[in-house]
């Protein structure tokens, strides 16, 4: 059953792919706002939809993952429920930075770039993130959590893992 229902929404992704060529198809540079709309769907880009996009717009699975690669906002890979972003800027780097990045890869138990096994969390290191003021800074989605030291981060992960209680 499960199987049924997994083929069924993939082929609805599948179909809102070939909606948002359509609607971004007559525009010059379309590929860039087509891959924007295919990663916000799917959470990052999968192949099967890129290749929808190069039948559609006729252009070439090399030129598609040329854009995709060269611009750092797309990924191909699945990323977690939560990205933890940090800041490596000259700032944040002189504050602490490796520090706070280092424990979080030890406490979520995945390199730099990895995405936990649960799929809740993608750990990112990243360049000047803007609150240099703050550093060292990290964000867990649009989160900024800044002054960072390394013995906090267990504390933000429980946070993170603990289920908001609603009354």
């Amino acid at each position: 059953m499960e199987e049924t229902c997994r083929c069924a929404k993939d082929e609805e992704r599948l179909q809102r792919v070939e909606e948002i060529i359509n609607q971004f198809r007559q525009l010059p540079g379309a590929l860039i706002p087509v891959l924007h709309e295919i990663q916000d769907m799917y959470g990052y880009l999968p192949e099967e939809a890129l290749q929808i996009v190069s039948r559609e717009l006729g252009m070439s699975m090399a030129e598609i993952y040329g854009v995709a690669t060269f611009y750092s906002f797309f990924s191909l890979e699945p990323k977690g429920e939560h990205i933890i972003r940090v800041c490596m800027g000259t700032a944040c780097y002189i504050k602490g930075a490796q520090g706070v990045l280092d424990r979080l890869s030890q406490e979520l138990n995945v390199p730099v770039q990895g995405t936990t096994a649960d799929g809740k969390f993608t750990l990112e290191a990243t360049r000047c993130l803007g609150a240099c003021g703050l550093a060292p800074v990290m964000t867990i989605g649009e989160k900024v959590h800044g002054r960072l030291a390394p013995n906090e981060i267990p504390k933000i992960l429980k946070q993170m893992r603990t289920p908001v209680q609603t009354h």
